[in-house]
This record gives structure tokens, C-alpha cells and sequence, in this order.
């Protein structure tokens, strides 16, 4: 069982990459973006959950075509859907994590929460993309504190950048 687990960890590892840090990444660019813009949590949601399913679907759709493109070409035997749904599972589940403060402030309606909710969205992305680019580094026997201070920078000026548009846009 570990064997078979450890297989399907190397099999899908770049599906889970690719679709876990795009996510989050994409997902936490857009909260930042709005809260650079000094909108509201409220569009943050919907925006956050927009990109989720959207972006998370085209990415799913681009992985499938571009597999199978490869293995087209390649004569290789055929697992589009199966890479193409590892990338939409990785994107909605790691993509979900810079929402989550968004969501339980919205369900609790606790002030606290409310006010430092992006605060508590920014450590919960940073422990995201640190996790990602910690699993990577152990599956593939490479330095996990490299691919995982690599994977935070990404995250980090993505959404730096997100936040600085936003604020300069807001005004708008």
C-alpha cells in the first residue's frame, strides 16, 4: 500500500505541483488584489471562488489537451484525465486555502476574525506554499527547505504584485 501510495505520489507529482501552487497562487493574487483595492470581503468570495473553478477547470482542460498532444506524439499509451483531474483536485484543494479565513469570518460573523481575515489568509497561503514545495523536494530526494523558500518567493511576489495593481487601480 505505501509502495502503490509513494508510486502515485512520483506518477502525479507535477499534476499536484503545477495545479496546488496555481491555485494558491492565483487565488491569494486575487485577495490580495481586492484588498489592495480596499474592496470588500464579500468580493473577495466571489471572486476567490470564480477563480477556483474557472481558472482550476481551465487549467484541467489545458493539462488534458497538452498530455494529450504529448502522448499523441510521443505514440505513448493514453491517462489524460487522470493528470487533468490531479491538476483540478490540487488547484481547488491547496487553491481554497488563501479563502479560508474569508469563509469562516463570513459564516462566524466574529469580529476579530473579520478584521485581521487577511492577515490570517496571508500565513495560511505562506504554510501552503510551503508545504508544496516541501512535498516536492521529498518526493523527488532533493532539498526540501530549496523548494520550499522557492515556491514561498513565487507566491510571495505574485502576490505582492496583485496587491500593489490593486492599490494603484483602486482610485478608479
Amino acid at each position: 500500500m505505501i509502495n502503490e501510495i509513494k508510486r502515485l505520489s512520483r506518477s502525479y507529482l507535477p499534476e499536484f505541483v503545477y495545479g496546488g501552487i496555481d491555485g494558491t497562487v492565483t487565488t491569494f493574487a486575487i485577495v490580495s488584489g481586492v484588498i489592495g483595492a480596499s474592496l470588500s470581503s464579500a468580493i473577495v468570495l466571489i471572486l476567490g471562488f470564480a477563480n477556483l473553478f474557472a481558472d482550476g477547470f481551465s487549467m484541467a482542460v489545458s493539462n488534458y489537451l497538452s498530455t494529450d498532444s504529448r502522448n499523441q506524439l510521443l505514440h505513448h499509451k493514453s491517462n489524460e484525465l487522470k493528470t487533468a483531474f490531479a491538476t483540478f483536485v490540487a488547484f481547488l484543494l491547496v487553491g481554497f486555502i488563501p479563502l479560508f479565513s474569508f469563509v469562516i469570518a463570513a459564516l462566524t460573523k466574529n469580529p476579530s476574525l473579520i478584521q485581521n481575515q487577511f492577515k490570517y489568509s496571508i500565513v495560511l497561503t505562506g504554510f501552503s506554499l510551503v508545504a508544496v514545495g516541501w512535498m516536492k523536494g521529498k518526493i523527488i530526494n532533493k532539498s526540501r527547505w530549496f523548494y520550499s523558500i522557492q515556491t514561498l518567493l513565487i507566491g510571495g511576489i505574485a502576490s505582492g504584485l496583485a496587491f500593489l495593481v490593486g492599490y494603484l487601480l483602486k482610485n478608479i
